[in-house]
């Protein structure tokens, strides 16, 4: 019984230890909810101060961003503006310069449509190119080179003759046969096969004309040299009648005239002025021997009178000579002399000269 009891008092204070236990786990419990309730609800409210504070900061990031992207945007856009307005400006420009240009176009097409005029313009030119490479002895303008005709070329270069003083005329005439040339430029760019043979040919025809001008007005041997020089003031034109080379030898042969462009001209004129250079030597060098030939002669004349001065010299040196010796003669006679009456002392002076005279023989 009393085993019973002890059972019975242990389980009741085993069932008041598990409720005590259990009561304490439930202090614990609600204890532990109470914290980690307070931890939620403080990391909720650093959780929201924190995400309150990042998006306090992003939005002022936003902000700055988006001020400095408009300020840059607005300054590139500003600067690409400018740059457009800039170019829109230079286009503009260039479009009145090409207005202008085309302006300048039309009047030189019609200086050239006018004859006259065409022909002042090659003129010029020749005259430009011929004052740069020649001095003005060389060459003239407006020069009649043909005695029997009234006809005056344009210009003319003087070419030495046989003689020193003597020169004859090279003739340069400026020819500028502008109408063929540009038909025949438009119907190669038209491609027109008949346009091109017949304009071609009427080019031709054109520079045989001038090429008999120059030949039966200004060549005239012996005042001229026997062959002319035709003028062509623009390169694209001389190309095109030099491509015409049987044109080229049928001038030179028929006609005696050589056909040149500004290029081929300033070449020759170059070949012309180092002939020029060189006759200039010659010529100079002839001065300086002639020069030579009366310093030779002069230089006889001085050697003979500088003999001549020698034997004056040789003869004052023999007196010199003479006068030292009786100068020395006097001297040893006054070394006896003390003090002698004046008639003692003329007879001893003029015995010892006899005496002298004859050592010196």
């Amino acid at each position: 019984m009393e085993i019973i009891i002890s059972i019975v008092s242990f389980i009741i204070l085993f069932i008041l230890l598990i409720i005590l236990v259990e009561n304490k786990l439930e202090n614990n419990r609600k204890s532990l909810e109470d914290k980690l309730e307070q931890i939620r609800k403080t990391m909720e409210n650093s959780l929201q101060s924190l995400q309150k504070d990042n998006n306090e900061k992003l939005e002022k990031m936003r902000v700055t961003v988006d001020e400095k992207l408009q300020g840059t945007l607005e300054k590139r856009l500003g600067e690409s503006f400018k740059i457009v307005n800039d170019r829109l400006e230079s286009v503009y420009k260039g479009l009145g310069e090409m207005q202008n240009l085309a302006q300048g176009v039309g009047d030189l097409k019609k200086v050239f449509s006018n004859v006259k005029s065409r022909g002042y313009w090659g003129e010029i030119q020749l005259g430009n190119i011929l004052e740069q490479f020649l001095t003005p002895d060389q060459y003239d303008t407006n020069v009649k080179t043909k005695l029997k005709s009234d006809a005056y070329v344009e210009y003319a270069i003087k070419l030495p003759g046989r003689e020193h003083e003597e020169f004859v005329w090279l003739p340069v005439d400026s020819k500028f046969p502008i109408e063929s040339y540009e038909a025949l430029v438009d119907s190669e760019e038209n491609a027109d096969t008949e346009k091109i043979l017949s304009y071609r040919k009427e080019l031709e025809k054109a520079v045989k004309l001038s090429a008999k001008d120059i030949y039966e007005k200004y060549i005239d041997v012996p005042n001229t040299t026997d062959f002319g020089i035709m003028f062509l003031p623009i390169e694209s034109l001389y190309s095109e009648v030099l491509r015409n080379t049987s044109l080229c030898e049928e001038v030179s042969r028929k006609y005696r005239v050589v056909i040149s462009g500004p290029t081929t001209f300033v070449a020759l004129l170059n070949s012309l002025q180092m002939g020029f250079r060189t006759l200039a030597i010659e010529k100079r060098s002839s001065e300086v021997w002639k020069i030579l030939g009366e310093v030779k002669t002069e230089f006889g004349k001085f050697g003979e009178v500088l003999e001549k001065t020698n034997k004056k010299l040789q003869e004052i040196s023999n007196t010199m000579e003479t006068a030292g010796k009786r100068s020395r003669a006097i001297e040893r006679k006054l070394k006896n002399v003390e003090a002698l009456p004046v008639n003692e002392e003329v007879e001893l002076i003029d015995a010892p000269e006899e005496d002298d005279n004859t050592e010196v023989e």
